[in-house]
C-alpha cells in the first residue's frame, strides 16, 4: 500500500504562503516605514537646525520654514504637508527647549560676536 503525500505537501505550502503573505510582508513594511521615519525626523531636525543659524534674529519664522520645506524637498523628502509641518513644530519646540543638542546654535537670541 502506498501512501501519496502530495495533498499534505500541497497544504502546508499553502498555509506556509498565507503565514508569509498575512504576517511576515506587513511586518517587513512596517519595519522599513519606521526606519523611514526616523530618517525623515532626523532630517527635519538638520534642515530646522540650518535654518536657525541662517536666519538669526526673531520675526523670520516665514523665511526659516520656506527654507526648511526647499531644503527637505532638495533632499527628496516627499511627506504629505499636515504631516511635514508637525514635525516642523516639533523639531523647533526640541531645539528651543534643548533637547536637540547641536553646538553653536543659539534660538531666540541674537548670536554676538565675541
Amino acid at each position: 500500500m502506498t501512501f501519496d503525500i502530495t495533498p499534505i505537501v500541497e497544504a502546508v505550502a499553502a498555509v506556509l504562503c498565507a503565514v508569509v503573505t498575512c504576517v511576515l510582508v506587513p511586518y517587513i513594511k512596517s519595519k522599513t516605514t519606521a526606519e523611514q521615519q526616523k530618517e525623515i525626523n532626523a532630517w527635519v531636525k538638520i534642515a530646522v537646525a540650518a535654518a536657525e543659524q541662517i536666519y538669526v534674529g526673531s520675526g523670520r519664522g516665514e523665511e526659516k520654514k520656506a527654507y526648511v520645506l526647499e531644503w527637505l524637498r532638495a533632499h527628496g523628502v516627499t511627506v504629505d504637508d499636515e504631516k511635514l509641518d508637525a514635525m516642523i513644530e516639533a523639531a523647533v519646540y526640541e531645539l528651543s527647549q534643548g533637547l536637540i543638542p547641536l553646538e553653536g546654535v543659539v534660538v531666540g537670541e541674537e548670536k554676538s560676536n565675541e
